[in-house]
Order: structure tokens, then C-alpha cells, then sequence
């Protein structure tokens, strides 16, 4: 009967440790993608959502979409490990969402930047200051240079010292001076840039509590399905969500970048 005892106390202790433990194995970073657009949007947009949420299957984190302003609100925002807009245009918050937002940072929040996030909310100032620039204007499409002014960054660390691909080039204006640049564009090797010798194109910073990313490439289709391009932005994502190799590494389904 004591056997029976200590056999039903240690089942009973092992059913109650298993739901906890359950729980354990499959909690995961999640990321929130924004893709609201008030002005300019991009045909990219539908293909890059899909690429995101594979790329969180493959790398340990789980990837909701939304081009929903609703969703700005602390207590939604709190279960992100970061906010990635993704293409957004214009002013896509109104004061309360830009509020959580704020405080969503402030509290340790990721936020991460693609492309067309330089082209939104410019009567935010705090905004500006988090993303690291606005947008400007830009040339037509072209193939153009890219220096890799720091490897140590998973973003960049895939990289050699240069890189050239085809996309769209933002020319910046109210570049925040207190990021940390990785990459930088040769405006020898294209035509209509006008940022000088210091032309960033990808920077990320720690900003007002929390961590911000910002890459300006991505304006085509084709960049999502780009392992060179994905892997950057995996990169970029590691940073601003806390995460190291080895925590995606853990988590992975599939290819790991």
C-alpha cells in the first residue's frame, strides 16, 4: 500500500509538472508585422509577409501579420519581442497607438524597419529618431554598390566587403547621428544618390529603452526569396527581438540562414 502511495504522489506530481513543461518547449519569440500603408504601396508586401512567417518556422520565433492600427495598444504589443513595420507608408498610427508604441520601446521593446518605414509618420519626431531617417526621394531602379562598414552585426556578418544587388536607393533626410552603421552605398557606382560619402543604408541602435533596426533595402519581390537579402534581415530580427544564433538555432524546423 506504501508503494501504491508514493506511486500515485510521484504520477500526480509528474501530470502537473507536464503542462508547465509543455508550455517551456513551445514558448517562442513572436514577432508582430506591420504592414499598413496610407500612401505608396509596395506589390511586394503579400510576398514579404509570407517570407517572414517561413522565416520565423525555420528560426525559432512565431510571426503574426497584421495591417490592423487596432492592435497598437500596450497590452497586445507587450507579447511581441519586436514590431516590424514592413513597408509601411504615411501616417499609419493615431496619437494613442503612436503613444503605446512608445511605451511598448521604453519598456524594452524591438522595432525593426524595411525599406518604405523611412516614408512614414513624418509629424511623429520620435518616430524619426527610432527608425534613423526619412525618406527623401530616390532614383529609378538600378543595380548599385554596397560598402560593409561592420561585419560583427549578424546582419552583415555573412558578408563580404561588398555587396552589389539590384534595388530601389533611398536618398535620407534627418539621418539620426547616433546609430550604428553597417552598410553604406557607393554613390559612384549608381546614378541619383545624394547623401554624399556618407550614405547609410542599414543601422540599428539601442533607443529610448528598447533596440531599433533599420534596412533600406527591399523594395522588390525578388528580395524575399534572396537567402543573402533574408539572411540580413534575419540578422537584423536577432537584434532587435534579443535573440542569438544559438536561441534560433534551437528553435528551428528547417533551414536555418
Amino acid at each position: 500500500m506504501k508503494k501504491l502511495f508514493v506511486g500515485i504522489v510521484c504520477t500526480t506530481a509528474l501530470l502537473m509538472l507536464y503542462p508547465m513543461t509543455r508550455l517551456m518547449a513551445v514558448a517562442r519569440p513572436r514577432l508582430l508585422v506591420f504592414s499598413k500603408t496610407m500612401g505608396f504601396r509596395h506589390d511586394c508586401i503579400p510576398v514579404a509577409k509570407v517570407a517572414m512567417i517561413q522565416l520565423g518556422q525555420e528560426n525559432g520565433f512565431d510571426v503574426d501579420t497584421t495591417e490592423d492600427a487596432n492592435a497598437f495598444v500596450y497590452k497586445n504589443l507587450k507579447k511581441y519581442a519586436a514590431v516590424l513595420f514592413l513597408n509601411t507608408t504615411g501616417n499609419v498610427l493615431d496619437d494613442k497607438q503612436q503613444a503605446a508604441m512608445e511605451k511598448y520601446i521604453h519598456k524594452g521593446g524591438g522595432f525593426m524597419g524595411i525599406h518604405a518605414a523611412t516614408d512614414t509618420e513624418y509629424d511623429w519626431p520620435w518616430y524619426n529618431k527610432l527608425v534613423g531617417a526619412w525618406f527623401l526621394s530616390h532614383p529609378k531602379q538600378q543595380t548599385a554598390t554596397l560598402n560593409v562598414v561592420d561585419k560583427t552585426n549578424d546582419a552583415t556578418r555573412h558578408l563580404g566587403d561588398k555587396w552589389s544587388r539590384w534595388d530601389e536607393w533611398y536618398n535620407f533626410k534627418d539621418l539620426n547621428p547616433d546609430v550604428h552603421v553597417l552598410l553604406k552605398i557607393d554613390e559612384r557606382s549608381y546614378e541619383g544618390g545624394k547623401n554624399g560619402d556618407n550614405h547609410p543604408m542599414a543601422w540599428y541602435h539601442d533607443f529610448d529603452g528598447g533596440r531599433a533596426f533599420y534596412t533600406e533595402l527591399g523594395h522588390t519581390k525578388e528580395s524575399y526569396s534572396d537567402q543573402t537579402y533574408m539572411r540580413h534581415v534575419l540578422g537584423g530580427l536577432r537584434y532587435v527581438m534579443g535573440m542569438k544564433a544559438t536561441d534560433a538555432a534551437a528553435g528551428k524546423s528547417g533551414t536555418f540562414y
